[in-house]
């Protein structure tokens, strides 16, 4: 036997044809008072200011149709709450009125501000683990000792801070296992496995680079997403024993290549930039060293037919490159004419290259450029025309080269140009009119030296 299970509405008002209303009852979960004192008041006069609108269109929607839409209102209950009543409206046939049926949302305004809360607490813990995430990466970036952040699984870099850069000359991509000299591996292997065992290890000599420069290395393992990282902090070992103490420091090397009016790079056998200072950052536009690294030198050598391709293989086939010309095009666009000399190193660890770039656009121009231009052309003559035309136009050229040398020079002063090529005035202004080198418009600077 199926049993039909009736609930009562939280709210049942029975109302005339205008609205007033004639009886009225309440779930005891709603409310405990009576509410005698709703019978013979209009619907609108027991809920909230905005809610008369939505009262009247239900009344109306119930005369005309039937049955209204159902529209949410609050109720004030003569105890004076005020709850969120979702109402609809029927009409009870012919003349003899109308009911409203209401259902309590305030359990559901309860969970929404609930949800809210529960959205706010959400929002201050991202905004508070902002805050550390940024306090963590300014203290990884200030931290004098180098750091890494070493992928777990392909011991790959993802992070590097400035120290780790400037002294290790790392960045995200290279391969940090590469970088342990070979005699260290193994005990490298064996750190590792500590580090997934027990967390983190003491520190233990390591060298590092091509240099093979001795490093005291600690790793730490760190979750994160997707997978667990290595937090490597590498800081600067003393002297192993039995070696002492140098007896003079020599002069900073990283700071002579850091001063060096041309660029210098650093690339590894790839072509890859592992390193570059001031000067080269300012040739190829770019504000940090770390926007460089990693990045194929390909990137900004790319003139046709002497690109970064046919460096390496001139480095690969002979160890070095002298004056190697070609363009430098910058982030921003902008075209520089460079010389390029470059050698390569596989003593002490992996194969690398050193790269000179000297902007050779910024050098003075030649003041006989044009003179060897001019005179290349009247030598394509050479055997189309007598001997004596052929030393008279010559001549006539190296003249007329002479001239505008010097007033350029001078710069424009014709009296401070004759003195300079042994001539009078006169003598510089028939010269000048003979070369078409004249103008009328041209004021005599004389004045002026």
């Amino acid at each position: 036997m199926n049993r039909v299970v009736v609930t009562q509405p939280d709210v049942t008002l029975v109302l005339d044809w205008d609205g007033v209303i004639r009886d009225a009852s309440v779930s005891a979960a709603l409310a405990k008072d009576g509410l005698d004192g709703w019978v013979g008041r209009h619907w609108t006069d027991t809920v909230g200011e905005p809610a008369g609108d939505q009262v009247r269109r239900m009344v109306e929607d119930a005369r005309s149709r039937g049955v209204s839409a159902f529209l949410q209102v609050t109720q004030r209950f003569p105890s004076g709450i005020e709850v969120p009543i979702e109402y609809t409206t029927v009409r009870l046939g012919a003349q003899a009125g109308l009911m409203a049926v209401g259902k309590s949302l305030q359990a559901v305004q309860e969970l929404q501000s609930r949800l809210v809360a529960a959205q706010q607490a959400r929002e201050q813990d991202y905004w508070k683990l902002r805050e550390i995430e940024m306090r963590s990466r300014l203290l990884f970036d200030a931290s004098s000792e180098a750091v890494l952040i070493v992928a777990a699984g392909d011991l790959r870099v993802i992070e590097a801070n400035p120290a780790a850069i400037r002294e290790l000359g790392m960045a995200p991509g290279w391969d940090f296992a590469q970088e342990v000299a070979p005699r260290d591996r193994n005990a490298f292997r064996e750190l590792l496995a500590r580090a997934r065992e027990h967390g983190r290890t003491p520190g233990v000599l390591m060298h590092i680079g091509a240099a093979a420069t001795p490093w005291l290395l600690r790793v730490s393992m760190m979750a994160r997403e997707p997978e667990p990282v290595l937090l490597i902090q590498l800081a600067p070992a003393m002297p192993e024993p039995g070696r002492g103490l140098p007896r003079a420091l020599p002069p900073r090397t990283d700071e002579l290549l850091e001063g060096l009016p041309d660029g210098f790079v650093v690339a590894d056998a790839e072509g890859r930039v592992r390193r570059a200072n001031r000067a080269f950052l300012e040739l190829v536009q770019c504000a940090t060293q770390t926007a460089v690294l990693g990045e194929p030198l390909a990137r900004w050598l790319a003139t046709p037919g002497r690109d970064a391709a046919v460096l390496m293989r001139t480095l690969n086939e002979h160890g070095e490159v002298r004056l190697f010309k070609t363009t430098v095009t910058g982030l921003l666009g902008t075209e520089s004419e460079v010389e390029i000399s470059a050698t390569a190193s596989t003593a002490g660890g992996p194969p690398a290259i050193g790269l000179l770039v000297r902007d050779i656009g910024r050098r003075p121009q030649d003041d006989l450029g044009d003179l060897h231009a001019a005179i290349s052309q009247v030598l394509r003559d050479m055997g189309r025309m007598p001997l004596p035309v052929l030393v008279r136009n010559t001549a006539a050229l190296v003249e007329r080269a002479r001239i505008d040398q010097a007033l350029r020079r001078a710069g424009g002063n014709r009296t401070a140009a004759a003195d300079a090529l042994g001539l009078s005035r006169q003598s510089l202004y028939a010269k000048l009119e003979r070369y078409g080198m004249h103008d009328p418009r041209d004021s005599d600077m004389d004045a002026a030296g």
